[in-house]
């Protein structure tokens, strides 16, 4: 019985196939994969390791023979797992890095049992370069309002109060698992690759419509690690903008809300300021190790706002976007949720284009 040789599809079929099996090693899944796929590696990191050495060493028929045996147990392990309860016809898409060997070995099998798999023609690397490309210019196809205003205004609160009320919201903060200050890691949330960062950017876009405003916060060109898209940052910069605004008072107590893991660990806050010391000198980290410390946590904040956070941020928002100098005053009532759907609830009812 002659082979079938299983049929590449390109990135504009992935509708047509939800299911996908990425046959890539586990760390190249991790640091980014088609959305919708899982994990079915045909050879972990290790195994992957030694057949590159075998291959750099031994030449490429010692690691083809190695290699086609650590496939072939991995394939079985796919077929008494991933594949045992699927119907005939099952039609899963497989990937690997470049389209190659990788996913070519498993589609095979899988053509050879009767389910018609197929394979995305260039692997990855080609979903990669569309995500690339997209980014490119789906920020123009899109109007946007930029949230603005100062640490502990409370701008991410209003762009979920302003989703709950049914407006278009991209949460790029949500998306880089950061909230973009030196405070901002998210306890027990490692930040995504920049790759991973901008896939879901790209998904987000798949599901706002272009006819509709997007809501987006204020961000700098990186949010922690990662970076804002070049053409999305443009975009941001020239549009409108509402400045959210609360008493001083307000914003401590909203600020010891969102970060109640620094207040349970002095130590680690203080460390995290310590990174400030060439902008502050010495003599101020000091004064708030101290005031970390001896848990006098409005005095910290306030000074923290003082100094450092609203200066930095009012001289970046007036170099950088154009809407700011103009931007319409809005503030809620208190800083609890149900005052920012109130606020939301307006913002979206005069919101006319």
């Amino acid at each position: 019985m002659s082979p079938r040789a299983p049929r590449t599809v390109g990135v504009d079929a992935l509708a047509s196939h939800p299911d996908r099996l990425d046959v890539r090693s586990p760390s190249e899944y991790a640091e980014d994969h088609v959305p919708g796929a899982i994990n079915c590696p045909v050879l972990d990191d290790g195994e992957r390791a030694l057949v590159g050495t075998l291959h750099a060493e031994q030449g490429a028929f010692e690691a083809k023979k190695v290699g086609a045996a650590l496939v072939s147990r991995r394939i079985a392990t796919i077929l008494e797992t991933v594949a045992r309860d699927q119907p005939r016809g099952w039609s899963p898409l497989v990937y690997c890095w470049r389209g190659g060997k990788r996913s070519e070995s498993l589609a095979h099998v899988l053509n050879e049992i009767g389910f018609p798999a197929v394979r995305l023609e260039g692997g990855y690397r080609t979903w990669r370069r569309h995500v690339v490309a997209r980014l490119a210019t789906l920020p123009g196809e899109f109007r946007y309002r930029v949230v603005c205003g100062v640490t502990g205004s409370g701008k991410s609160r209003l762009l979920a109060a302003l989703a709950a009320e049914g407006a278009q919201v991209l949460d790029l903060e949500g998306l880089a698992q950061h909230r973009g200050s030196l405070l901002g890691d998210l306890p027990g949330a490692p930040q995504p690759s920049q790759k991973a960062f901008e896939t879901a950017i790209h998904e987000a876009y798949g599901r706002l419509d272009p006819r509709r405003r997007v809501w987006v916060e204020s961000e700098s060109r990186k949010i922690g690690a990662l970076q804002v898209p070049d053409a999305l940052l443009a975009r941001m910069r020239e549009a409108r903008c509402v400045l959210l605004e609360l008493p001083t008072a307000a914003r401590i107590a909203l600020l010891k809300e969102e970060y109640a893991h620094f207040l349970a660990d002095p130590a680690a806050l203080a460390a995290r300021l310590a990174h400030l010391k060439a902008l502050h000198g010495q003599a101020t980290i000091g004064r708030w190790s101290a005031l970390a410390h001896a848990g006098d946590f409005d005095a910290l904040v306030h000074d923290l706002l003082a100094s450092h956070y609203d200066p930095t941020y009012l001289r970046a928002m007036q170099r950088n976007y154009a809407g700011f100098a103009d931007a319409a005053r809005v503030s809620p009532s208190d800083i609890g949720m149900p005052a920012f759907r109130a606020l939301a609830k307006e913002l979206v009812a005069g919101d006319r284009g």
